[in-house]
């Protein structure tokens, strides 16, 4: 139309001739190679600058879009949630003389930084509690699938309690194994660990076999409270679960323990079982 005219430097667009319309004769392909597609380089290339020019803040106000975008980000990311989960609540049947176990945790906060409560304990029916604990942590997140936690741990029983400096590792390990490490600092300067870990087996979408095992250490002797230095005790079990609903789920299984070296003597003495076989029926729930 005559209304501008090209720099004669500037070569006008060449159509790309697709193979389709080479075939019928309209056109001739290109002979250079043009990368398309996943053949394209990787890209090495700085990532483009935050905006700090919003044009809404012209319209509605820096303060008023501040605070939607503070929300913006808070609701994509940025949330505190809340759990509580009972792992474990069992009855124990172990040759007449039955028993139970809980193991539960409750934790508060987001992605990052959490504060959480774990307590566990076990004893037998009719009698007095034999373990009782219960832990205070702050866990920080330090990677997309573990969490570092540090804190206290306080034992009611056995008698006489301890406080125990607390320093953990937990989270999932690769192949879907649930996995929880610690070390543990009484205030009167022993140091113990325990190690545990737990897979969930899905059978079908409301059936799951979950193997699971513990196993406790101490550096030192503490015949007050009847643990031995060295390995103490460890647990071995299977339970079948069955999530009438995801947050309440009846179990059955069964476990098999054993405690070890002078743990095992201070049991003898005092006339209690140093492991064995047991049926556990119990429930696992979350809300």
């Amino acid at each position: 139309m005559g209304h501008c005219t090209l720099p004669a430097t500037v070569a006008p667009p060449q159509p790309v001739c697709a193979p389709e319309h080479a075939a019928m004769g309209h056109c001739t392909p290109s002979t250079a190679s043009v990368a398309e597609g996943t053949d394209l380089p990787a890209g090495t290339g700085s990532p483009p600058a935050v905006p700090t020019d919003h044009a809404a803040d012209a319209v509605y106000g820096p303060s008023a879009m501040a605070m939607g975008r503070h929300h913006l980000a808070l609701h994509h990311g940025g949330q505190n949630f809340s759990m509580v989960m009972l792992n474990i609540a069992e009855a124990k049947i172990r040759e007449g003389r039955e028993g139970y176990k809980w193991n539960g945790e409750a934790w508060y906060g987001g992605d990052l930084n959490r504060l959480v409560v774990k307590s566990e304990g076990e004893g037998e029916f009719g009698r007095k509690v034999e373990s009782a604990e219960v832990q205070a942590l702050y866990s920080r997140a330090i990677g997309p699938y573990f969490d570092l936690q540090t804190g206290l741990r306080y034992d009611f029983e056995p008698n006489p309690s301890r406080v125990y400096a607390t320093l953990g590792l937990e989270g999932l390990a690769p192949g879907f194994f649930e996995v929880d490490g610690a070390l543990f600092l009484s205030d009167r300067g022993e140091v113990r660990a325990r190690l545990e870990g737990f897979y969930d087996q899905r059978i079908t979408q409301e059936l799951i076999l979950q193997p699971r095992a513990e196993i406790n250490f101490a550096a030192q002797s503490s015949e007050d409270i009847g643990v031995g230095a060295g390995l103490t005790n460890a647990e071995l079990g299977i339970r079948l679960r069955y999530e009438i609903a995801r947050e309440f789920a009846p179990y059955i299984g069964v476990q098999y323990e054993q405690a070890f070296g002078e743990t095992r003597d201070f049991l003898r003495n005092d006339g209690e079982s140093t492991g064995g076989w047991s049926f556990l029926a119990g429930i696992r729930t979350w809300f």
